[in-house]
């Protein structure tokens, strides 16, 4: 590995680590049209952040939206204690 690759690398292990998938998924697409644009840091933080988090709200919002499941209710097993003493 040489070091223009050691920055890339780690930031997608942090990314990942850090349970960020859009982010990790965007981030290289958003610097390419953040540069064509050439706005700020901040505001390239800022769209990366909000595809986060738009990004979650809608995997929420399905999750929710998904029928449950009904879970298999187990019969408890026989106890081998015997509490009246017969």
């Amino acid at each position: 590995m040489n070091e223009k690759d050691k920055p890339t690398v780690l930031l997608e292990y942090y990314l990942k680590k850090l349970k960020l998938p859009t982010m990790l998924r965007e981030y290289a697409a958003m610097a390419a049209i953040c540069q064509k644009e050439r706005t700020d840091f901040p505001t390239y933080l800022l769209r990366l952040a909000e595809r986060e988090l738009l990004d979650r709200e809608r995997r929420a919002a399905q999750r929710r939206s998904k029928p449950s499941t009904p879970s298999i209710s187990r019969p408890n097993p026989p106890s081998t204690n015997n509490w009246f003493g017969s």
